[in-house]
Protein backbone atom coordinates (compact mmCIF):
# COMPACT_ATOMS: atom_id res chain seq x y z
CA UNK A 1 0.00 0.00 0.00
CA UNK A 2 2.77 2.40 0.98
CA UNK A 3 4.84 1.58 -2.08
CA UNK A 4 1.93 1.99 -4.49
CA UNK A 5 1.00 5.34 -2.98
CA UNK A 6 4.57 6.49 -3.37
CA UNK A 7 4.72 5.45 -7.03
CA UNK A 8 1.60 7.44 -7.84
CA UNK A 9 3.37 10.57 -6.59
CA UNK A 10 6.53 9.67 -8.47
CA UNK A 11 4.75 9.13 -11.79
CA UNK A 12 3.21 12.58 -11.61
CA UNK A 13 6.55 14.25 -10.92
CA UNK A 14 9.45 15.13 -13.13
CA UNK A 15 12.59 13.29 -12.02
CA UNK A 16 14.47 16.61 -11.80
CA UNK A 17 12.00 18.42 -9.54
CA UNK A 18 13.13 17.31 -6.09
CA UNK A 19 16.09 15.35 -4.81
CA UNK A 20 13.92 13.85 -2.03
CA UNK A 21 11.67 12.31 -4.65
CA UNK A 22 14.73 10.81 -6.33
CA UNK A 23 15.75 9.29 -3.03
CA UNK A 24 12.33 7.70 -2.72
CA UNK A 25 12.44 6.56 -6.29
CA UNK A 26 15.55 4.49 -5.86
CA UNK A 27 13.96 2.62 -2.94
CA UNK A 28 11.60 1.16 -5.51
CA UNK A 29 13.43 -1.13 -7.91
CA UNK A 30 12.61 -2.68 -11.23
CA UNK A 31 12.41 -6.03 -9.45
CA UNK A 32 9.67 -4.62 -7.23
CA UNK A 33 7.83 -3.39 -10.29
CA UNK A 34 7.96 -6.83 -11.89
CA UNK A 35 6.89 -8.59 -8.64
CA UNK A 36 3.98 -6.31 -7.79
CA UNK A 37 1.58 -5.74 -10.68
CA UNK A 38 -0.47 -3.24 -8.65
CA UNK A 39 2.36 -0.69 -8.83
CA UNK A 40 2.01 0.24 -12.47
CA UNK A 41 5.28 2.04 -13.21
CA UNK A 42 6.42 1.95 -16.82
CA UNK A 43 9.84 0.54 -17.58
CA UNK A 44 10.72 3.58 -19.63
CA UNK A 45 10.03 5.82 -16.62
CA UNK A 46 12.33 3.66 -14.49
CA UNK A 47 15.13 4.01 -17.06
CA UNK A 48 14.69 7.76 -17.10
CA UNK A 49 14.84 7.94 -13.30
CA UNK A 50 18.00 5.83 -13.19
CA UNK A 51 19.70 8.02 -15.77
CA UNK A 52 18.76 11.14 -13.80
CA UNK A 53 20.03 9.56 -10.56
CA UNK A 54 23.31 8.63 -12.20
CA UNK A 55 23.69 12.17 -13.45
CA UNK A 56 23.07 13.56 -9.97
CA UNK A 57 25.46 11.06 -8.38
CA UNK A 58 23.05 9.85 -5.74
CA UNK A 59 23.93 6.18 -6.01
CA UNK A 60 24.49 6.05 -2.26
CA UNK A 61 20.72 6.05 -1.75
CA UNK A 62 20.13 2.81 -3.65
CA UNK A 63 18.59 0.13 -1.41
CA UNK A 64 18.39 -3.55 -2.08
CA UNK A 65 15.13 -4.73 -3.62
CA UNK A 66 14.63 -7.26 -0.83
CA UNK A 67 14.07 -4.40 1.61
CA UNK A 68 11.52 -2.94 -0.78
CA UNK A 69 9.64 -6.20 -0.96
CA UNK A 70 9.53 -6.40 2.84
CA UNK A 71 8.23 -2.85 2.96
CA UNK A 72 5.54 -3.60 0.41
CA UNK A 73 4.33 -6.71 2.21
CA UNK A 74 4.41 -5.18 5.70
CA UNK A 75 0.77 -4.15 5.56
CA UNK A 76 -0.26 -7.57 4.25
CA UNK A 77 1.54 -9.40 7.03
CA UNK A 78 -0.24 -7.30 9.62
CA UNK A 79 -3.54 -8.86 8.49
CA UNK A 80 -2.32 -12.39 9.23
CA UNK A 81 -2.64 -13.91 12.69
CA UNK A 82 0.05 -15.58 14.77
CA UNK A 83 -2.36 -17.02 17.34
CA UNK A 84 -6.04 -17.69 17.95
CA UNK A 85 -8.13 -17.00 21.04
CA UNK A 86 -10.77 -19.53 22.11
CA UNK A 87 -14.07 -18.08 23.28
CA UNK A 88 -15.79 -21.38 24.11
CA UNK A 89 -15.71 -20.88 27.88
CA UNK A 90 -15.68 -17.09 27.90
CA UNK A 91 -19.17 -17.07 29.39
CA UNK A 92 -17.88 -18.78 32.55
CA UNK A 93 -15.07 -16.46 33.70
CA UNK A 94 -15.05 -17.63 37.32
CA UNK A 95 -15.65 -21.34 36.90
CA UNK A 96 -12.40 -22.34 35.22
CA UNK A 97 -10.98 -24.07 38.29
CA UNK A 98 -14.04 -26.31 38.54
CA UNK A 99 -14.04 -27.00 34.78
CA UNK A 100 -10.34 -27.86 34.98
CA UNK A 101 -11.08 -30.59 37.54
CA UNK A 102 -14.04 -31.91 35.52
CA UNK A 103 -12.11 -32.11 32.26
CA UNK A 104 -9.10 -33.58 34.03
CA UNK A 105 -11.29 -36.32 35.51
CA UNK A 106 -12.82 -37.05 32.10
CA UNK A 107 -9.39 -37.21 30.50
CA UNK A 108 -8.01 -39.56 33.16
CA UNK A 109 -11.04 -41.87 32.84
CA UNK A 110 -10.55 -41.86 29.05
CA UNK A 111 -6.86 -42.71 29.22
CA UNK A 112 -7.18 -45.30 32.00
CA UNK A 113 -10.28 -46.94 30.56
CA UNK A 114 -9.00 -47.30 27.00
CA UNK A 115 -5.52 -48.33 28.14
CA UNK A 116 -7.07 -50.98 30.38
CA UNK A 117 -9.06 -52.44 27.49
CA UNK A 118 -5.96 -52.61 25.27
CA UNK A 119 -3.97 -54.25 28.08
CA UNK A 120 -6.68 -56.83 28.85
CA UNK A 121 -7.00 -57.79 25.19
CA UNK A 122 -3.25 -58.29 24.93
CA UNK A 123 -3.03 -60.33 28.16
CA UNK A 124 -6.09 -62.58 27.79
CA UNK A 125 -5.88 -65.16 25.00
CA UNK A 126 -9.67 -65.48 24.94
CA UNK A 127 -9.85 -61.95 23.61
CA UNK A 128 -7.54 -62.59 20.67
CA UNK A 129 -10.35 -62.48 18.12
CA UNK A 130 -11.11 -60.11 15.22
CA UNK A 131 -13.76 -58.25 17.25
CA UNK A 132 -11.28 -57.38 20.00
CA UNK A 133 -8.55 -56.69 17.48
CA UNK A 134 -10.67 -53.85 16.12
CA UNK A 135 -11.66 -52.82 19.64
CA UNK A 136 -7.95 -52.36 20.39
CA UNK A 137 -7.66 -49.95 17.48
CA UNK A 138 -10.79 -48.12 18.61
CA UNK A 139 -9.33 -47.65 22.09
CA UNK A 140 -6.05 -46.37 20.63
CA UNK A 141 -7.98 -43.92 18.48
CA UNK A 142 -9.94 -42.69 21.48
CA UNK A 143 -6.75 -42.09 23.46
CA UNK A 144 -5.22 -40.13 20.57
CA UNK A 145 -8.50 -38.35 19.85
CA UNK A 146 -8.84 -37.10 23.40
CA UNK A 147 -5.15 -36.24 23.75
CA UNK A 148 -5.29 -33.87 20.77
CA UNK A 149 -7.77 -31.51 22.44
CA UNK A 150 -8.05 -32.00 26.21
CA UNK A 151 -4.46 -31.19 27.31
CA UNK A 152 -4.63 -27.82 25.51
CA UNK A 153 -8.04 -27.12 27.04
CA UNK A 154 -6.67 -27.91 30.50
CA UNK A 155 -3.70 -25.60 29.91
CA UNK A 156 -5.96 -22.76 28.82
CA UNK A 157 -8.07 -23.13 31.96
CA UNK A 158 -4.97 -22.14 33.92
CA UNK A 159 -4.25 -19.09 31.76
CA UNK A 160 -5.97 -15.73 31.68
CA UNK A 161 -6.15 -15.78 27.90
CA UNK A 162 -6.97 -19.14 26.24
CA UNK A 163 -4.82 -19.04 23.11
CA UNK A 164 -3.16 -21.35 20.62
CA UNK A 165 -0.51 -20.47 18.05
CA UNK A 166 -1.31 -20.64 14.34
CA UNK A 167 0.95 -23.64 13.72
CA UNK A 168 -0.39 -25.49 16.77
CA UNK A 169 -3.92 -24.78 15.59
CA UNK A 170 -3.26 -26.29 12.17
CA UNK A 171 -1.58 -29.31 13.78
CA UNK A 172 -4.43 -29.79 16.23
CA UNK A 173 -6.99 -29.64 13.44
CA UNK A 174 -5.00 -32.09 11.32
CA UNK A 175 -4.74 -34.77 14.01
CA UNK A 176 -8.30 -34.18 15.23
CA UNK A 177 -9.76 -34.79 11.78
CA UNK A 178 -7.39 -37.71 11.18
CA UNK A 179 -8.61 -39.57 14.25
CA UNK A 180 -12.24 -38.56 13.66
CA UNK A 181 -12.22 -39.85 10.08
CA UNK A 182 -10.37 -43.00 11.09
CA UNK A 183 -12.94 -43.75 13.80
CA UNK A 184 -15.79 -43.40 11.30
CA UNK A 185 -14.16 -45.96 9.02
CA UNK A 186 -13.26 -48.27 11.92
CA UNK A 187 -16.83 -48.32 13.23
CA UNK A 188 -17.99 -49.40 9.77
CA UNK A 189 -15.37 -52.16 9.73
CA UNK A 190 -16.50 -53.32 13.17
CA UNK A 191 -20.10 -53.45 11.93
CA UNK A 192 -18.98 -55.66 9.05
CA UNK A 193 -17.16 -57.87 11.54
CA UNK A 194 -20.40 -58.36 13.51
CA UNK A 195 -22.26 -59.07 10.27
CA UNK A 196 -19.74 -61.77 9.32
CA UNK A 197 -19.89 -63.32 12.82
CA UNK A 198 -23.68 -63.52 13.00
CA UNK A 199 -24.82 -63.82 9.40
CA UNK A 200 -21.89 -65.85 8.02
CA UNK A 201 -20.66 -67.85 11.05
CA UNK A 202 -19.32 -70.77 8.98
CA UNK A 203 -17.17 -68.45 6.87
CA UNK A 204 -16.25 -66.03 9.65
CA UNK A 205 -12.66 -67.24 10.07
CA UNK A 206 -12.00 -66.71 6.37
CA UNK A 207 -13.86 -63.42 6.14
CA UNK A 208 -11.96 -62.03 9.12
CA UNK A 209 -8.61 -63.72 8.79
CA UNK A 210 -5.38 -61.90 9.63
CA UNK A 211 -4.86 -61.19 5.92
CA UNK A 212 -8.21 -59.35 5.90
CA UNK A 213 -8.48 -57.60 9.25
CA UNK A 214 -4.99 -56.07 9.27
CA UNK A 215 -5.45 -54.28 5.91
CA UNK A 216 -8.91 -53.15 7.06
CA UNK A 217 -7.40 -51.58 10.18
CA UNK A 218 -4.64 -49.90 8.15
CA UNK A 219 -7.20 -48.63 5.68
CA UNK A 220 -9.21 -47.08 8.53
CA UNK A 221 -6.20 -45.06 9.70
CA UNK A 222 -5.29 -43.98 6.15
CA UNK A 223 -8.91 -43.01 5.46
CA UNK A 224 -8.80 -40.38 8.18
CA UNK A 225 -5.28 -39.26 7.30
CA UNK A 226 -6.13 -38.50 3.66
CA UNK A 227 -9.32 -36.67 4.59
CA UNK A 228 -7.50 -34.56 7.17
CA UNK A 229 -4.61 -33.77 4.82
CA UNK A 230 -7.03 -32.28 2.28
CA UNK A 231 -8.85 -30.11 4.83
CA UNK A 232 -5.65 -28.92 6.49
CA UNK A 233 -4.02 -28.00 3.19
CA UNK A 234 -7.04 -25.92 2.23
CA UNK A 235 -7.16 -24.31 5.69
CA UNK A 236 -3.52 -23.16 5.49
CA UNK A 237 -4.44 -21.09 2.43
CA UNK A 238 -7.10 -19.13 4.30
CA UNK A 239 -6.61 -15.49 5.27
CA UNK A 240 -8.03 -14.17 8.53
CA UNK A 241 -7.44 -10.41 8.17
CA UNK A 242 -6.55 -10.00 11.83
CA UNK A 243 -9.60 -11.88 13.13
CA UNK A 244 -8.31 -14.40 15.64
CA UNK A 245 -11.21 -15.09 18.02
CA UNK A 246 -12.69 -18.57 17.59
CA UNK A 247 -16.14 -19.39 18.97
CA UNK A 248 -14.95 -22.83 19.97
CA UNK A 249 -12.83 -24.73 22.48
CA UNK A 250 -10.35 -26.18 19.97
CA UNK A 251 -9.33 -25.76 16.34
CA UNK A 252 -11.65 -27.33 13.81
CA UNK A 253 -12.69 -26.59 10.24
CA UNK A 254 -16.15 -25.00 10.77
CA UNK A 255 -15.07 -22.33 13.30
CA UNK A 256 -12.01 -21.42 11.22
CA UNK A 257 -14.13 -20.99 8.10
CA UNK A 258 -16.43 -18.74 10.11
CA UNK A 259 -13.71 -16.16 10.85
CA UNK A 260 -11.80 -16.40 7.55
CA UNK A 261 -11.93 -13.30 5.35
CA UNK A 262 -10.86 -15.05 2.14
CA UNK A 263 -13.12 -17.06 -0.13
CA UNK A 264 -14.21 -20.24 1.68
CA UNK A 265 -16.44 -21.67 -1.05
CA UNK A 266 -14.03 -24.48 -1.93
CA UNK A 267 -13.43 -25.32 1.75
CA UNK A 268 -17.15 -25.57 2.44
CA UNK A 269 -17.76 -27.63 -0.67
CA UNK A 270 -14.97 -30.05 0.29
CA UNK A 271 -16.27 -30.20 3.87
CA UNK A 272 -19.77 -31.16 2.76
CA UNK A 273 -18.41 -33.64 0.23
CA UNK A 274 -16.19 -35.22 2.88
CA UNK A 275 -19.11 -35.45 5.29
CA UNK A 276 -20.79 -37.67 2.71
CA UNK A 277 -17.82 -39.94 1.95
CA UNK A 278 -16.09 -39.92 5.33
CA UNK A 279 -19.14 -39.65 7.57
CA UNK A 280 -22.33 -40.72 5.84
CA UNK A 281 -20.89 -43.61 3.78
CA UNK A 282 -19.49 -45.48 6.83
CA UNK A 283 -22.74 -44.79 8.69
CA UNK A 284 -24.71 -46.21 5.76
CA UNK A 285 -22.54 -49.35 5.81
CA UNK A 286 -23.20 -49.67 9.55
CA UNK A 287 -26.96 -49.36 9.02
CA UNK A 288 -26.96 -51.94 6.21
CA UNK A 289 -24.88 -54.35 8.30
CA UNK A 290 -27.23 -54.08 11.26
CA UNK A 291 -30.33 -54.53 9.11
CA UNK A 292 -28.93 -57.93 8.11
CA UNK A 293 -27.80 -58.62 11.67
CA UNK A 294 -31.20 -57.87 13.21
CA UNK A 295 -33.00 -59.93 10.60
CA UNK A 296 -30.64 -62.83 11.35
CA UNK A 297 -31.16 -62.45 15.11
CA UNK A 298 -34.95 -62.49 14.72
CA UNK A 299 -34.70 -65.81 12.85
CA UNK A 300 -32.99 -67.46 15.82
CA UNK A 301 -35.56 -69.65 17.56
CA UNK A 302 -33.84 -69.91 20.93
CA UNK A 303 -34.38 -66.96 23.25
CA UNK A 304 -30.98 -67.60 24.81
CA UNK A 305 -29.27 -67.60 21.43
CA UNK A 306 -31.15 -64.50 20.35
CA UNK A 307 -30.18 -62.68 23.53
CA UNK A 308 -26.53 -63.71 23.23
CA UNK A 309 -26.31 -62.61 19.60
CA UNK A 310 -27.90 -59.27 20.36
CA UNK A 311 -25.67 -58.62 23.37
CA UNK A 312 -22.55 -58.91 21.21
CA UNK A 313 -23.86 -56.09 19.00
CA UNK A 314 -25.54 -53.85 21.59
CA UNK A 315 -22.32 -52.16 22.74
CA UNK A 316 -21.26 -51.37 19.19
CA UNK A 317 -24.72 -50.04 18.30
CA UNK A 318 -24.67 -47.64 21.26
CA UNK A 319 -21.20 -46.35 20.32
CA UNK A 320 -22.23 -45.89 16.68
CA UNK A 321 -25.38 -43.94 17.56
CA UNK A 322 -23.53 -41.61 19.94
CA UNK A 323 -20.53 -41.02 17.70
CA UNK A 324 -22.24 -40.53 14.34
CA UNK A 325 -25.03 -38.52 15.94
CA UNK A 326 -22.60 -36.06 17.50
CA UNK A 327 -20.46 -35.93 14.34
CA UNK A 328 -23.49 -35.07 12.22
CA UNK A 329 -24.50 -32.26 14.59
CA UNK A 330 -20.92 -30.93 14.70
CA UNK A 331 -20.09 -30.83 10.98
CA UNK A 332 -23.48 -30.51 9.26
CA UNK A 333 -24.50 -27.40 11.12
CA UNK A 334 -27.08 -24.86 9.87
CA UNK A 335 -25.86 -21.88 7.85
CA UNK A 336 -26.56 -19.54 10.77
CA UNK A 337 -24.45 -21.77 13.02
CA UNK A 338 -25.08 -22.56 16.67
CA UNK A 339 -24.93 -20.29 19.66
CA UNK A 340 -21.62 -20.28 21.53
CA UNK A 341 -23.10 -22.35 24.37
CA UNK A 342 -24.60 -25.01 22.06
CA UNK A 343 -21.41 -25.17 19.99
CA UNK A 344 -19.32 -25.72 23.12
CA UNK A 345 -21.69 -28.43 24.35
CA UNK A 346 -21.71 -30.28 21.02
CA UNK A 347 -17.91 -30.12 20.77
CA UNK A 348 -17.53 -31.42 24.32
CA UNK A 349 -19.89 -34.34 23.72
CA UNK A 350 -18.35 -35.21 20.36
CA UNK A 351 -14.63 -34.98 21.06
CA UNK A 352 -14.31 -35.38 24.83
CA UNK A 353 -17.24 -37.33 26.28
CA UNK A 354 -17.50 -39.97 23.52
CA UNK A 355 -13.90 -41.27 23.91
CA UNK A 356 -14.59 -41.65 27.63
CA UNK A 357 -17.88 -43.54 27.11
CA UNK A 358 -16.52 -46.15 24.70
CA UNK A 359 -14.50 -48.19 27.25
CA UNK A 360 -17.32 -47.89 29.80
CA UNK A 361 -19.89 -49.16 27.30
CA UNK A 362 -17.77 -52.08 26.17
CA UNK A 363 -16.70 -53.07 29.68
CA UNK A 364 -20.14 -52.80 31.27
CA UNK A 365 -22.04 -54.67 28.54
CA UNK A 366 -19.41 -57.24 27.60
CA UNK A 367 -19.07 -60.28 29.85
CA UNK A 368 -15.78 -61.36 28.30
CA UNK A 369 -14.13 -57.99 28.96
CA UNK A 370 -15.48 -57.93 32.52
CA UNK A 371 -14.33 -61.50 33.03
CA UNK A 372 -10.85 -60.65 31.77
CA UNK A 373 -10.77 -57.71 34.15
CA UNK A 374 -11.79 -59.82 37.18
CA UNK A 375 -9.21 -62.40 36.19
CA UNK A 376 -6.48 -59.75 35.98
CA UNK A 377 -7.51 -58.48 39.42
CA UNK A 378 -7.53 -62.00 40.88
CA UNK A 379 -11.32 -61.98 41.25
CA UNK A 380 -12.26 -64.40 38.49
CA UNK A 381 -16.03 -64.76 38.14
CA UNK A 382 -17.81 -68.14 37.94
CA UNK A 383 -19.31 -67.48 34.51
CA UNK A 384 -15.96 -66.52 33.08
CA UNK A 385 -14.26 -69.52 34.70
CA UNK A 386 -16.82 -71.95 33.28
CA UNK A 387 -16.59 -70.41 29.81
CA UNK A 388 -12.79 -70.61 29.99
CA UNK A 389 -12.95 -74.36 30.65
CA UNK A 390 -15.17 -74.82 27.65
Amino acid sequence: MLACGRTARLESSSPFENNNIFREAVILSEDLHMANSSCCISLSWWKKVRCDLTALNVQKYIVLSRMDTLELTADVNQTQVSEFVFLGFSGIPRGHAFLFLVFLAIYLVTIIGNTTIVTLIQLDSRLHSPMYFFLTHLSCLDVCYSSVTVPKILTNFLRQKPTISYNQCMAQMFFLMTFAGSECALLAVMAYDRYAAICQPLHYNNLMSTQVRVPLAIFSWLWGFLDSAIHTTLATNLSFCGANQIDHIFCDVPPLLKIACSDTHINKMVLHTASIFVGFSPFLLVVISYVYILSAILRIRSNTGRRKAFSTCASHMVVVIIYFGMANVNYNRPSAGYSLEIDTLVSTLYCIITPMLNPLIYSLRNKEVKGALWKALGLQSKDYASSSKQ
